[in-house]
């Protein structure tokens, strides 16, 4: 992407429904990322499945908002490393894609154009009555459904990788292969080293040994992989 227009003050007006909105676009308001992040708390303790599922339904509906479909996925890449504690990723992202924060938050910012996007609270950060799911349950889980399970399929389809950079990118790949090896794949394909990439499903960070089924991740999702430019390579 070219480098971002100068800022200067704007008024930007259009049609929501009939009624006029003005955005001002104030020279030299542009804030650095800042690492705090929102604390809130859920109407009802919520789980980390129903916390997912709220995200997905956001990030699915936002690019039908006013603004940028571009905008909306550098926003969500950029909200998805502040969460793992990556700011300097989070605003290599912002930067890259000309964001403007007012407030040093991803909360509320404005694209080179003047548009205005807001991301809810839930997006950036999990309510402070979130339920975890303790070890011993999940251990008791998995155990009581291995037997269920059928043995691995080794059946190919083409797995939609999504890029920070905002490409999308198809993979040959089964529900048991494992993210690292398509990372791999994604290296040879792309020439992005496999210390860069940051696979990411439902907003949860997927490890190399994650299995594409233990994901549930099927041939028709997205999965997000976020690409840090600054990491260094691993030379063995």
């Amino acid at each position: 992407m070219g480098g971002c227009v100068g800022r200067s003050r704007m008024d930007v007006r259009g049609s929501d429904r009939g009624s006029t909105r003005t955005f001002f676009f104030l020279s030299g308001r542009n804030e650095p990322l800042k690492k705090e992040r929102p604390k809130w708390k859920s109407e009802y303790p919520m789980t980390e499945g129903q916390l997912r599922s709220k995200r997905d339904e956001f990030w699915d509906t936002a690019p039908a908002f006013d603004g940028r479909k571009e905008i909306w996925d550098a926003l969500r890449a950029a909200a998805l490393a502040a969460e793992c504690n990556d700011l300097e990723l989070a605003q290599a992202i912002v930067d890259g894609a000309c964001i403007t924060l007012p407030h040093g938050s991803l909360t509320e910012s404005y694209d080179e154009l003047g548009n205005r996007y807001q991301l809810p609270v839930y997006t950036l950060a999990p309510p402070v009555n979130l339920i975890t799911e303790t070890s011993n349950e999940s251990k008791v889980s998995e155990s009581t459904q291995k037997p269920a399970q059928p043995p691995p399929s080794r059946q190919e389809f083409q797995l939609r990788v999504r890029l920070s950079t905002g490409k999308d990118v198809r993979l040959t790949a089964s529900i048991a292969d494992p993210i690292a090896e398509l990372k791999k794949q994604l290296e040879e394909q792309e020439d992005i080293d496999v210390t860069r990439q940051r696979w990411f499903f439902s907003g949860k960070l997927l490890t190399d040994k994650t299995r594409l089924q233990d994901a549930k991740i099927q041939k028709d999702f997205v999965v997000q992989v976020i690409v840090n430019v600054n990491a260094p390579i691993l030379v063995n």
